[in-house]
């Protein structure tokens, strides 16, 4: 997966980060920065993505569509589509033009709207990654882990660099019988738990 990236991926994986290095040092006000995942969190993802079980595969935040491209290496290999939801419409934008130049319109479904409106219509979903706003974060892995299959993951952006902020939803996690939880140190931290 990682040996055969189209050039039009990486083009675009490295104009993206590009954008996102500028973002964190210009004055970009936070909500139109590009805030996405580092390259090793992307292909974490994309290794947890291709070996997940059969299922709808779900992005919530999708931004310029970064850490969707990683997930797409993995839809293309599992012939599987991504579901992909942003709220704010310039950023839905950037990521349509993303999937565009990138080659991957096949592969993936962008919804311009709130994520939480739609995620309960799922019953089976193999993996969730969830990167967005995070006061938000526990009704996502509310609405989430009753619908994985088995063995269907849901991961969380930043519990490390946002510890205090989502210590109730990693403490939920780990003690939840549903699943098996832990906080993995790539990136800005995920925390990754498993349908049992």
């Amino acid at each position: 997966m990682f040996h055969t990236i189209p050039q039009a991926v990486t083009e675009r994986m490295k104009y993206l980060e590009t954008i996102d290095a500028q973002d964190r040092i210009d004055g970009t006000a936070r909500r139109w920065r590009m805030r996405q995942i580092p390259p090793e969190t992307g292909r974490f993802l994309a290794l947890l993505a291709a070996n997940s079980p059969a299922g709808s595969m779900i992005e919530v935040g999708t931004s310029a569509g970064y850490s969707s491209l990683w997930l797409l290496l993995a839809c293309r290999l599992l012939g599987r589509t991504l579901t992909t939801y942003e709220l704010f419409s310039g950023k839905a934008e950037l990521a349509r033009e993303t999937f565009r130049l990138a080659g991957m319109e096949d592969w993936v479904n962008l919804v311009v709207g709130d994520a939480r409106l739609h995620l309960t219509q799922y019953k089976q979903i193999g993996l969730c990654f969830v990167d967005t706003e995070k006061e938000i974060y526990q009704e996502c892995y509310d609405a989430v882990v009753p619908a994985l299959v088995p063995g269907g993951l849901v991961i969380f952006d930043n519990a490390i660099s946002h510890q205090d902020e989502l210590r109730d939803l990693v403490d939920t996690a780990l003690e939840d019988r549903r699943v098996d939880s832990l906080v993995v140190p790539i990136g800005k931290g995920l925390l990754l738990s498993r349908k049992v």
